[in-house]
């Protein structure tokens, strides 16, 4: 059974959305970002300070191919982990993947409060963000599908989400 999986930049709603369509499809879910962080024991805010970003980005490109070795989950990535080609190669290859996306004033509203993102721990996050955004806009658009989650509510995301994952699986007899 194929993976649904929802990547997407920060505050896109991945977290959410993905453990919602958990709940429907009856599938077990996985998010990276906790499962980094509980197999580390510390934050990932703790891990890019202590270890730092490349450390992290090569215990997402594990926990990818861990993931996509197994069968019938529901993954939200973080916001980073298919930025890589291979990354993408590989999750496309094991499940139907959704990518979701807000336009950049809904982010930084969604994003303001927010303190467990490291790479936003910068007074000048805004323009870091606008900056980030667009280095990975090309990654993001690779992907097969896309999810405006602007102005959406969780289950309205959710819904579509569910209806692009049965459509794309019927198609493909899975």
């Amino acid at each position: 059974m194929r993976h649904l999986v929802l990547t997407g930049f920060m505050g896109t709603g991945k977290s959410e959305v993905a453990r919602r369509v958990a709940e429907r499809l009856g599938r077990p879910f996985v998010d990276m970002d906790v499962l980094i962080e509980e197999r580390e024991g510390m934050s990932i805010p703790d891990i890019f300070a202590q270890k730092g970003e490349a450390y992290f980005r090569r215990l997402e490109a594990e926990l990818v191919r861990e993931l996509a070795a197994q069968e019938g989950l529901v993954i939200a990535t973080g916001g980073g982990a298919l930025v890589p080609e291979e990354n993408r190669r590989i999750m496309v290859a094991s499940g139907v993947v959704i990518c979701l996306w807000a336009d950049e004033e809904t982010l930084i509203a969604r994003l303001k409060e927010d303190t467990h993102r490291p790479l936003l721990n910068r007074p000048d996050w805004q323009a870091f963000l606008h900056e980030l955004l667009e280095r990975r806009r090309p990654a993001y658009a690779a992907l097969p599908h896309h999810v405006d989650t602007t102005g959406k509510s969780v289950d309205e995301v959710a819904d579509e989400v569910v209806a692009i994952y049965r459509r794309e699986t019927a198609r493909e007899g899975a």
